[in-house]
């Protein structure tokens, strides 16, 4: 029986680690913008990959900035596949004003990448032209390697899983390929923030603090050494 080198089994041990973890961190990093969906069942928080779909998110939060998403709703849910939004000109109870529906009624190329589709995606609608995308988009509930390459992703969900999971459990029909709420599932109202300027305004939060602390600090030394 051969000897087995410690050392050498270590050393390929680690190489499959380091494999794995490489594999495993490929997902593209968040923004800092977050735009919320609130709906009678819950909120759904969601942010963005901008250096995957830079012009599909400029798109996406331009319309989310105009309150364009405001009284739409969700067309479909396919329990295990997706929750789709619908387009903003044709899905919402209010009217529209003129900005909203230049930027509402707009067409975008298809920016196609390597992230894959599985539960928290979100990944837009379109035509059969692969440069159709409006305003509609999916929120994948499973996993969907059918969608990879076919469909642009630009985002992910960041909470608000246990709302879809509650959307899953509302009664459908189906009309041809779509599975449907029968009753509408409204986006009550959205907003937008950003996890950069909050974390700024803890930070200034906490240097106010210890500049507070330490003024005080300075005074009683003073006190003490120059009474």
């Amino acid at each position: 029986m051969r000897n087995r080198n410690p050392i050498l089994i270590v050393f390929l041990s680690l190489c499959v680690i380091l494999i794995f973890v490489g594999a495993s961190s490929d997902e593209p990093e968040l923004g800092s913008a977050r735009v919320v969906f609130q709906t009678e069942y819950g909120d759904i928080e969601f942010g963005f990959y901008p250096s995957v779909a830079p012009i599909t998110v400029e798109h996406i939060f331009k319309l989310v900035r105009l309150g364009g998403y405001n009284t739409n709703h969700f067309f479909r849910v396919d329990k295990g596949f997706v929750a789709q939004v619908a387009d903003v000109a044709n899905g919402r109870s209010a009217p529209m004003n003129e900005e909203q529906r230049i930027v509402a009624e707009k067409t975008i190329i298809g920016e196609f990448s390597q992230v894959k589709h599985v539960r928290g995606i979100l990944s837009m609608g379109r035509h059969a032209d692969p440069n159709s995308g409006g305003s509609s988009f999916s929120i994948l509930l499973g996993d969907a390697p059918h969608l990879d390459g076919e469909y642009a992703i630009f985002g992910k969900v960041t909470k608000g899983d246990e709302t879809l999971k509650k959307l899953e459990q509302l009664p459908t029909r189906r009309e041809g390929i779509f599975v449907m709420p029968t009753e509408r599932i409204t986006i009550l109202s959205s907003y937008y923030y950003d996890k950069q300027m909050e974390s700024c305004e803890l930070d200034k939060s906490i240097l106010k603090r210890r500049l507070a602390a330490s003024t005080v600090e300075i005074e009683r030394q003073r006190m003490k050494c120059f009474p």
